[in-house]
């Protein structure tokens, strides 16, 4: 039987250029794919029809040789198109030195990338297919965190339909050959960008080869039902914000014949009031009073374990930083725990009664030209700043 016009199957003039060329062959690919056409079984063809007539246009010397001896042109001397074929009959995709295997066709049956350039893309190692892991986070307090836990985790799921045990079946069903693949589960055809034979998982039977007609009510035939499901999660003491845990086979089932995901778990800590982590230590500010600072004493600071007390040395200056040790995060990995480190700040009365301002004059008086190391050193850096 005679091929058909190229150009009269891309729906153009002979003389559009490249661009319409490109255009056309896209409009018409993405209205006849096999995929997008499962219930069409000439789909494929119509398609491998298309791609021929893409690959010759789009090459000018390929083109030019068509436009002077036509599809069938293969009794001229000389004709690329002997026997119907741009390439002469023969592929040139096969023998074991073309990367994609024997004969040019290609597997790319757990490909999740929808439309015929994501068939190309997949070629590639591309996107892969859905294992059924499913996705979550669980949020905790810094103390949780930083001393471990145990916690419910809620989230849906796909699981085997209870009413059909997996096999999609209502009472009535009855079984019939998929007509998209006869049965195969898997169809091939041309790809339109490469010259190349691809096969993939036959989407409308899933790969099984089979449809069911009369389906199980509760699942559509899918063997699959969405349900709600509980697992308990250990969190080990030390857990960072972001961390992730997994929970080996509480995903969802991709298909009722295969095995569930996992569950993936991305671990959120909550901001605490007073404590910040930096690394195993816990890091925090506590205000003291100008006497503590000056004269030294014990003030009340908040630890992980609760309250605690602190020592102040005499002379503490403001935004000096004191440690606790041992009352930062427990290590995951040597053992003990980290130090609790606090930065002192300095509080100053914003309310003083006339009594308080004579003592506090007395004392600036009494004190004189006594600065403080800080104060020394400023005014020692101010000096030699202005010195001709």
């Amino acid at each position: 039987m005679a091929k058909r016009d190229y150009y009269e199957l891309l729906g153009i003039p002979k003389g559009a250029t490249a661009d319409e060329i490109k255009a056309a062959f896209r409009k018409a690919a993405a209205k006849h794919h096999p995929d997008l056409n499962p219930g069409d079984p000439q789909a494929a063809e119509r398609f491998k029809e298309l791609n021929e007539a893409h690959q010759v246009l789009s090459d000018p010397q390929k083109r030019l040789m068509y436009d002077r001896f036509g599809v069938e042109g293969g009794g001229a001397a000389g004709s690329p198109f002997a026997g119907g074929s741009p390439f002469g009959g023969a592929n040139p995709f096969a023998g074991g030195g073309f990367p994609f295997g024997q004969g040019g066709v290609v597997d790319i049956g757990d490909i999740a990338v929808d439309g015929f350039l994501g068939d190309l893309l997949g070629v590639f190692g591309v996107g892969k297919g859905d294992k059924g892991d499913v996705k979550r986070s669980l949020e905790i307090t810094f103390e949780e965190a930083a001393f471990g836990c145990v916690k419910n985790l809620s989230f849906e799921r796909l699981e085997v339909c209870g009413d059909c045990t997996g096999s999609g079946q209502g009472a009535n069903s009855r079984i019939e050959t998929c007509p998209a693949c006869s049965g195969k589960g898997r169809i091939r055809f041309q790809q339109g960008l490469l010259p190349l034979a691809v096969e993939r998982e036959c989407t409308r039977c899933k790969g099984r080869g089979r449809t069911i007609v009369d389906p199980c009510k509760g699942c559509h035939g899918a063997g699959l039902i969405q349900k709600t499901h509980k697992v308990e999660v250990t969190i080990p003491a030390g857990t960072d914000h972001g961390s992730a845990k997994v929970v080996p086979g509480a995903g969802s089932r991709p298909r009722s014949d295969r095995s569930p995901g996992d569950l993936l778990i991305t671990v959120e800590v909550k901001p605490h009031p007073f404590f910040k982590r930096q690394g195993d230590d816990v890091v925090c500010t506590v205000p003291i009073g100008f006497p503590t600072a000056a004269l030294g004493g014990e003030v009340a600071v908040p630890t992980l374990d609760g309250k605690g007390a602190m020592k102040v040395p005499a002379g503490t200056q403001p935004g000096a930083t004191l440690r606790l040790k041992g009352k930062g995060i427990p290590r995951r990995t040597l053992g003990g725990r980290g130090d609790q480190l606090v930065l002192v700040s300095l509080e100053v009365p914003t309310k003083l009664t006339d009594h308080q301002k004579e003592l506090l004059l007395a004392f600036a008086t009494a004190l004189g030209d006594d600065v403080q190391p800080e104060q020394r050193g400023f005014f020692d850096k101010l000096k030699d700043l202005f010195q001709d």
